[in-house]
């Protein structure tokens, strides 16, 4: 099935801008609804081969982002396989090279340790080149700072920032977090999110509840 041209690019004119879910090939990599993808450096259609690294089949590592996201120009998600394994004496990845050596085929995984899938929530912003590494998990409406590396899961409403990331402050307040994680805003269906975008965008919870 070919995707409307106009589902892909959702600004008239604007070839930087698209919604990531309708170029997603990848049966392991899945998007959720209006998330959007700038790249103002590489085609944004791209995103597969420029933007998920080290994500090879023989894992089935994840990379599962949610609905309303906004993810900035140029930044990365780093797979199991991009990691020497820190259990061996050496970091050496010999099982890589496995024909070299006379090793299993089988054992190849073993070059590197497996942390895990990368999960994003919804209405997440990811920052201008920032880096997500495996096994992270980020929470629903944080923010990721520029040039960020995040190393440990991030939790909801909290932004983040710095090599590697750190917490800055949250969003709003611990009310105001639990009353959004409960309204769940980006499940509503669209004709309710358009009938509230004022009361989304001035911060009116309680309109919404």
């Amino acid at each position: 099935m070919t995707i409307p041209v106009k589902q892909i690019y959702p600004r008239t004119g604007d070839k930087e801008t698209i919604y990531l879910k309708h170029v997603i090939t990848n049966p392991n990599i899945t998007v959720g609804d209006f998330t959007m993808y700038n790249d103002f450096v590489n085609d944004p259609t791209l995103f597969e081969k420029n933007n998920v690294l080290y994500h090879y089949p023989i894992n089935d590592d994840k990379l599962q982002i949610g609905k309303f996201c906004s993810i900035a120009c140029g930044s990365k998600f780093l797979f199991n396989s991009a990691n020497h394994t820190l259990s061996s004496l050496s970091t050496y990845p010999f099982p890589l090279f496995f024909e070299e050596w006379e090793l299993e085929k089988k054992d190849v995984t073993k070059a590197w340790d497996n942390k895990g899938d990368i999960i994003i929530g919804n209405d997440v912003w990811i920052g201008y080149e920032a880096v997500v590494l495996a096994g992270v998990t980020i929470g629903d409406g944080a923010i990721v700072g520029t040039r960020a590396v995040v190393t440990k899961d991030v939790p909801p409403y909290t932004i983040v920032g710095g090599v590697p990331a750190k917490p800055i402050k949250k969003r709003f307040s611990e009310e105001t977090i639990s009353a959004l994680l409960e309204i769940q805003w980006w499940n509503w269906s669209e004709k309710r999110i358009a009938r509230n975008i004022g009361a989304i965008q001035s911060g009116n919870i309680e309109q919404l509840k």
